[in-house]
């Protein structure tokens, strides 16, 4: 089981530097894919645990100025956010704790370093949450509001979801993950498949954006896990790949 975890783990990391390197982004608009996944899980009769959506973005400002004024904007039109600030001799980096409660955490995070004459600077926004109730439209409002002011354009937007199923299903782990696919109208692109632990790489209609793996376009990883038929089973989905430790 562990191994599974570890390869799941190596996979979303050389997915997270695939879209480094081939620079994809997402456009925030519409519905969040965040939503898009809670209400097919929902509808599956999977019990959401707990939620993430990280969005980045690389700023094109090239001296500190330009960065510290996009900071003092922000500081503005959020005067309630908790600011620190640390600077070295490699980098400067402004933080802000948006909402540290319980049950969700938010915040943001400006880091800039030099190098070769050049100012490499990015904005980093991360929330978090437990649970899910049946009706996030205020979430949905709150998250793309955020998202909207933090970022100039282009935010690369990555999502994840763990859940379990809120019975006991006597499916086999194979016909499960099939099952989830098809809720998703998902193709699957590759997979690595155990007796009790399986992930998959696939391409969903309700996605926007996909990175290239293997000459196939994919957008969604889907990790499941369980002690075997009658046992709980654990989910854990991503867009475009998961980011989380599972």
């Amino acid at each position: 089981m562990k191994k599974s975890f570890i390869t799941l783990s190596i996979i979303a990391i050389i997915g997270f530097m695939m879209i480094n390197i081939g620079n994809k982004t997402t456009v925030a608009k519409g519905e969040l894919d965040l939503l898009s996944m809670a209400s097919v899980l929902q509808g599956e009769n999977i019990l959401i645990k707990d939620w993430t959506l990280h969005a980045r973005e690389k700023m094109e400002s090239q001296n500190f100025q330009e960065i510290k004024a996009f900071t003092n904007d922000l500081q503005s039109k959020y005067p309630d956010w908790e600011w620190s600030f640390q600077k070295t001799e490699k980098s400067w980096e402004a933080k802000a704790i948006i909402k540290q409660t319980d049950a969700q955490s938010e915040a943001v995070k400006i880091l800039s370093t030099p190098t070769k004459g050049q100012v490499q600077t990015y904005v980093i926004y991360e929330a978090k949450g437990q649970g899910w109730k049946q009706e996030q439209s205020k979430l949905a409002a709150e998250l793309n509001s955020k998202i909207s002011d933090i970022f100039r354009g282009n935010a690369t937007i990555f999502s994840c979801i763990q859940g379990e199923f809120n019975d006991k299903i006597n499916k086999s782990l194979p016909d499960t993950a099939t099952q989830l696919l098809d809720a998703f109208n998902a193709t699957e692109i590759e997979s690595l498949k155990e007796e009790q632990f399986i992930s998959a790489s696939a391409n969903s209609p309700l996605f926007g954006e996909s990175i290239e793996t293997n000459g196939n376009e994919m957008n969604m990883q889907l990790g499941l896990r369980t002690n075997g038929m009658g046992a709980k089973t654990n989910i854990v989905i991503g867009t475009p790949i998961i980011t989380i430790e599972y």
